[in-house]
């Protein structure tokens, strides 16, 4: 499953399309994640409010989103243009790769239900092979 020329292009091109509303996009996906996924609470305890919308979960859904772009940026190569990202994520955070697969539904659902006519069958296969391949990259410090 991975990201071939067509998949690259759809994902550049939606991507261009919702970008001006990632900081929505990650807040919801975060908030939906400590809410759908409580596991994953685990690494945020250091915050003062958790709930879906709050301080804290904005600013970080803006850093996903961040990272996001960025990745859209590096896209024909993910593992060496995230390898900084794949260090903090393995060595200072020690996040558990299986949580990145568990964010990046959630992404999906928000992209789905902020920007419909954006998310076609095509649109939806192409981010997933995208996210996909971003998880394996922010994984690669940890084999």
């Amino acid at each position: 499953m991975s990201l071939n020329e067509t998949d690259k292009a759809v994902v550049r091109d939606v991507w261009a399309k919702i970008s001006k509303s990632s900081d929505a996009i990650g807040t919801d996906a975060v908030g939906r994640l400590l809410t759908v996924y409580p596991q994953s609470k685990i690494y945020f305890s250091h915050w003062a409010d958790l709930s879906p919308g709050s301080g804290p979960v904005a600013a970080h859904g803006k850093k996903v989103m961040k990272g996001i772009g960025l990745a859209v940026s590096k896209i024909d190569n993910l593992t060496d243009g995230l390898l900084d990202l794949s260090e903090k994520h393995a060595f200072q955070m020690r996040v558990d790769p299986a949580n990145y697969k568990l964010l990046n539904h959630c992404i999906l659902v928000v992209i789905a239900s902020m920007h419909p006519k954006e998310f076609t069958p095509e649109a939806h296969c192409a981010l997933d092979k995208f996210l996909t391949a971003l998880a394996l990259a922010l994984s690669e410090k940890y084999r």
